[in-house]
């Protein structure tokens, strides 16, 4: 039996007896994250200009990540887990509205606004985005457990290296990519490895973006804001 199954039931009261806040996510069954994890990091690009679409989404009226409580649970574990070996999680996104997968499809169809094509896909036309998958009508984050996310020394702050930053569209930032150093691979794979043995798993081509396996509303995509 995995170390998952084992202990997320344990996880899982936990975060359910905890008194409920007045700042509870607008959907039963979702917790902010940094109402749980310790020593997370965060930095919510969607919630300001700092993302390829190069302004605010829609859905994310404040900066701050919402996951089910399942996967919430589960990245704790994750979270006790890398601080043993000094690191902590920085994550980037989590539940994501269904509005915000919307205005992500329109500045997608929109071939004249690339602002920030130099930063996020300098490699990519923007017109294959959608074959490519890396813009869908549909995300796994709109059912609340899926994160993006990398690793940081715990002490410091400093994100490790991963050979491609967050968002990045090309193959740079596929899994097992030959297109990074030796270190840039094992960072990669700590990230990987902890994400997996706590029962995530991996996007083959995004290394930032883990869904929980056994998450509880697997044809559900939500539409509430994150406020």
């Amino acid at each position: 039996m995995s170390w998952i199954a084992r202990f997320l039931p344990l996880l899982l009261l936990l975060l359910l007896s905890q008194p409920l806040r007045a700042d509870q996510p607008a959907q039963g069954g979702f917790v902010y994250l940094d109402q749980v994890l310790k020593s997370a990091r965060y930095d919510v690009r969607y919630a300001g200009s700092d993302n390829f679409v190069g302004e605010p989404i829609d859905g994310y009226a404040t900066a701050r990540l919402i996951l089910t409580r399942e996967a919430a649970a589960a990245l704790v574990a994750v979270e006790q887990d890398l601080a043993l070996s000094g690191l902590a999680l920085k994550i980037f996104d989590g539940y994501r509205p269904q509005r915000a997968v919307d205005e992500f499809r329109r500045w997608a169809s929109d071939p004249q606004d690339t602002r920030q094509k130099s930063r996020y896909y300098p490699g990519i036309d923007k017109s294959t985005l959608f074959r490519d998958g890396y813009i869908a009508k549909r995300s796994g984050h709109s059912r609340g457990s899926t994160v993006d996310l990398t690793l940081v020394d715990i002490g410091s702050g400093a994100e490790l290296d991963m050979g491609s930053t967050f968002d990045f569209f090309g193959p740079i930032s596929h899994h097992g990519t030959a297109l990074i150093s030796v270190q840039q691979t094992r960072n990669r794979e700590t990230l990987r490895q902890a994400m997996l043995r706590h029962g995530f798993e991996p996007y083959s081509a995004e290394w930032w973006h883990y869904t929980l396996k056994t998450e509880p509303y697997p044809d559900t995509y939500f539409d509430f804001p994150v406020q």
